[in-house]
């Protein structure tokens, strides 16, 4: 399975810009989810004059994505996220659905969800905190199509529900990762106590991606660092 991270900040720069325990949210959400094994690893959020946002991921494998027109609502966003993923890895086969407040979520998690995809391809999988259920949320792009049909009016939670209630099975993963339920609303130090998941869901966790929390920030930007949004009818996106 190649899952892609999809990292959407819907306030743009001061959003992915917010300070995250010393570091720039963008930058700790892009580590995280590239340790755990995402790929590819495409942040959704506009920049500012000053291409701050971009230079926050200098040095990490993330493609910095223009999002799509406010006027599509967060599916519309959503859906740029997976439309760049396919565009950057041809065989990615599902996305992790990674609202840019969520920085504390931990590797592990984003590899346990990896893990269930392959014995779960079709289902959407959402991490679980006690009895939270959290983000990201792994959708498979063979569902991209029963999102698309949402609302352009609906929130997050609300566009995952709509999908289950279209026919899309949820299932639930127990992560024992409070980062998955609480965002940068909570300081880090205040964070409940971090559990692991109870059991493992496909053996010995990967190593992928593990050294990229070592990256120095000033490195230079792999890969693309813009994908522009394409209208309709232009093929050069």
């Amino acid at each position: 399975m190649t899952v892609a991270a999809v990292i959407l900040f819907a306030r743009g720069p001061e959003g992915a810009l917010a300070d995250a325990a010393g570091r720039a949210v963008a930058r700790r959400t892009v580590e995280s989810a590239w340790a755990g094994g995402a790929t590819p690893i495409v942040v959704v959020s506009l920049d500012d004059a000053e291409g701050r946002v971009a230079a926050s991921l200098a040095g990490s494998p993330a493609v910095l994505a223009e999002p799509a027109p406010t006027d599509r609502g967060p599916v519309g966003q959503i859906v740029r996220g997976m439309d760049v993923a396919r565009a950057t890895v041809s065989e990615t086969d599902a996305a992790l659905i990674w609202p840019g407040r969520m920085a504390w979520v931990d590797a592990e998690t984003v590899t346990t969800l990896i893990e269930a995809s392959g014995a779960h391809p079709d289902a959407i999988l959402r991490p679980r905190y006690s009895a939270v259920l959290g983000w990201p949320v792994l959708i498979p792009l063979s569902l991209e199509q029963v999102l698309a049909a949402r609302g352009t009016d609906l929130m997050p939670d609300d566009l995952i529900d709509g999908m289950v209630a279209a026919g899309a099975v949820l299932l639930p993963i127990d992560t024992g990762d409070p980062g998955v339920a609480h965002d940068i609303g909570t300081p880090l130090a205040e964070l409940p106590d971090y559990q692991g998941p109870p059991q493992p869901v496909g053996g010995p966790a990967p190593e992928w991606g593990a050294a990229a929390a070592d990256m120095p920030d000033d490195a230079p930007l792999e890969g693309p660092a813009l994908a522009p949004y394409a209208q309709a009818g232009d093929d050069s996106a």
